[in-house]
């Protein structure tokens, strides 16, 4: 449903994506990972036909972008990663608008506007004006637009961003329902969790390149083994961690000064565990705790990238 090849996308000397592949199948939900700068919404714009490559090709639906854009809009759906309603108009307006945009005969546009509604769980707000809503309603109502016109393919650029934990969880259950449908799911999110959740595959973007591709599982084991995780009573303290545990390990210690903790890949959960234990009471450290815990998503992250998820590199700012 979604192919690129080669895409290329430039913006001055910023080489926003730098010879991009991909290939999406029918019914897949694709989960693209990458600090901001690495051309997720880049990438989700020219698949949109918002942008123009500067290079390479992209099709949906086996349809170019470029060649012929109505066509690849009309099969899909796109929500950004901001909601892009109207404060001054009820739910049920907003939506019933999208379906005439669509050029959808009136009845018709109600029709589905109320389908949309119905879906969302939004029918007890409908006739509400939309400044009236929360976050979450607002963002299930911007996705209900994007599902007015039937979408074989929808694209979602950070859809969760600012929902609360009930709200994410909602709406994931919600994709999940069109994803046993037979839509084609794009999904671009900094929320690992959300990737292993919902994601058949995953696509790691860094610096416009395609550094990974693969199952959640799979990706995993790349890392291999086990994470030793230290965290530090106080920030004085996170760096002593952090140089007890360099050499435990096969590749360098991540200290994450938010949540006051040191990480390193480890080959032997026990033995670590009991090494990092007698280190840091030789060398007079105490760790508020310390386990030992399968790879996540976010280990594969820090190991691939180098950096973690919620990065914000200046060249994302700098990009129109």
């Amino acid at each position: 449903m979604i192919r690129t090849s080669d895409l290329r996308v430039d913006f001055g000397s910023v080489k926003a994506l730098a010879g991009v592949d991909l290939t999406v199948t029918a019914g897949e939900v694709r989960a693209l990972l990458g600090p901001n700068g690495a051309g997720k919404t880049t990438l989700v714009r020219v698949i949109s036909t918002l942008l123009a490559p500067s290079g390479g090709t992209a099709a949906v639906n086996g349809v170019d972008v470029v060649d012929d854009p109505m066509s690849v809009r009309r099969a899909i759906g796109l929500t950004g990663q901001h909601a892009a309603v109207d404060d001054l108009l009820t739910g049920r307006e907003n939506l019933e608008i999208v379906g005439r945009l669509y050029q959808l005969p009136k009845a018709e546009a109600k029709r589905r506007a109320a389908e949309a509604l119905e879906r969302l769980s939004l029918n007890d707000a409908a006739d509400r004006l939309v400044r009236t809503y929360s976050g979450g309603m607002r963002r299930r109502l911007d996705l209900g637009a994007s599902l007015v016109g039937r979408p074989r393919v929808l694209i979602l650029d950070e859809p969760t961003t600012g929902l609360d934990p009930r709200g994410r969880i909602e709406l994931w259950d919600f994709l999940r329902e069109l994803v046993d449908s037979g839509t084609t799911v794009l999904l671009t999110t900094q929320y690992l969790d959300e990737a292993d959740e919902l994601a058949d595959r995953i696509t790691v973007l860094d610096h416009g390149h395609v550094i990974a591709e693969g199952t959640s599982t799979e990706l995993k084991e790349r890392v291999g083994g086990d994470v030793l995780v230290a965290t530090a009573s106080t920030a004085e303290h996170l760096a002593a961690l952090a140089e007890v545990m360099a050499d435990l390990g096969e590749s360098e210690v991540h200290v994450d000064e938010r949540q006051r903790t040191a990480s390193i890949p480890v080959s032997n959960r026990v033995r670590a565990l009991i090494e990092a234990a007698s280190r840091f009471e030789a060398a007079g450290v105490s760790p508020a705790d310390v386990a030992v815990h399968r790879p996540s998503l976010d280990d594969v992250f820090l190991a691939l990238t180098g950096s973690a998820a919620e990065d914000d590199p200046a060249t994302e700012r700098q990009r129109p």
